[in-house]
């Protein structure tokens, strides 16, 4: 059913309904890399997955949230048992953190540098999802059906180019580590899932 997901969810949303109130819970929770490395405020690395810079960016995250992270438990139950459960949250915020590196490392002198958001987490849960069935199809837009893996290859490379051009203000390198994260998680728990993963995806090429 999602549980830990739809936990996640309602923390997640809460958090970030009274910040888009209150400019002081969102100055206190946001990802500030300057802070981070000299004052050491290392909570900061994970409390910026609870707010969100605005209601677009809070609904699109939770629903592709609630879609992949929902299976990736199933999954999670399936291959790992009743400890699934914890691989999951370690999952979920260590890709928070995991994605948040190379700002801090590129930010940590920039006092004016600020992140915001759950994205990090969500590509890493989405590449999860992808990890464990390469060719389920994503629905672009909802409407446009793209197998996993190719939409993943994309994102990839969406996500890289869009860091080197610095066109937004979107952590675009945390989009990339995430999605990483996510992607090899499974393998550092179980490094016989990679032979699955490839079973998977050269079975239905050879088809």
């Amino acid at each position: 059913m999602g549980t830990i997901t739809l936990m996640l969810i309602i923390i997640i949303s809460l958090t970030s309904a009274v910040a888009f109130s209150q400019k002081e819970t969102m100055a206190q929770l946001q990802f500030n890399a300057f802070l981070v490395y000299h004052r050491r405020q290392f909570y900061r690395v994970f409390t910026n997955s609870l707010v969100h810079a605005n209601w677009e960016h809070l609904i699109v995250n939770m629903i592709v949230l609630y879609s992949f992270g929902t299976a990736v438990e199933h999954y999670f139950r399936l291959y790992f048992g009743s400890i699934g459960t914890y691989y999951y949250m370690i999952l979920f915020f260590g890709s928070v953190v995991f994605s948040n590196l190379w700002s801090l490392y590129k930010q940590k002198d920039n006092f004016y540098y600020n992140a915001v958001g759950a994205s990090g987490a969500v590509s890493a849960i989405l590449f999860t999802a992808i990890f464990f069935d390469p060719w389920n199809n994503f629905y672009f837009f909802g409407i446009l059906p793209i197998p996993g893996i190719i939409f993943g290859g994309l994102y990839l490379y969406y996500s890289y180019y869009m860091s080197t051009k610095k066109m937004d203000n979107i952590g675009h390198d945390a989009h990339f580590l995430g999605a990483v994260f996510g992607f090899f998680f499974p393998v550092i728990i179980q490094p016989s899932l990679m032979m699955g993963f490839f079973q998977m995806l050269f079975g239905r090429i050879t088809q």
